[in-house]
């Protein structure tokens, strides 16, 4: 006996829908990125497009007007663990934090 669901296959897409069922009306979008790279999706024909969509070749925002597409994004450089620490604490915090952990450093190797 097969697990298998009669009358489909591996990989098939979507049923087809059903005479007694129709699709939401829907309407095509373009998009262009700074690189010229032309996106087209559906969207639900009543809903507002959004004013960016993310380029899925280069990744970048991509804009509806051909002529002005959105700029390219900054690349941020990568930050290290502790620049990230330095965003959160101040140094006196860190001050603190190191005298509190080097405390128990010393009581738990039985100096004092």
């Amino acid at each position: 006996m097969s697990s298998a669901i009669r009358g489909t296959r591996v990989g098939a897409g979507p049923a087809r829908p059903t005479g007694r069922s129709e699709p939401a009306p829907r309407r095509p979008v373009t998009y262009w990125c700074a690189n010229a790279h032309m996106v087209e999706i559906l969207l639900a024909a009543e809903v507002a497009p959004p004013e960016t969509w993310d380029c899925p070749h280069c990744g970048q925002p991509a804009g509806q007007d051909v002529h002005n597409p959105p700029g390219r994004l900054r690349a941020e450089p990568h930050k290290s663990h502790l620049a990230y620490v330095k965003e959160r604490r101040s140094d006196a915090d860190g001050a603190a934090l190191l005298d509190e952990a080097l405390a128990a450093l010393r009581r738990r190797r039985g100096e004092h």
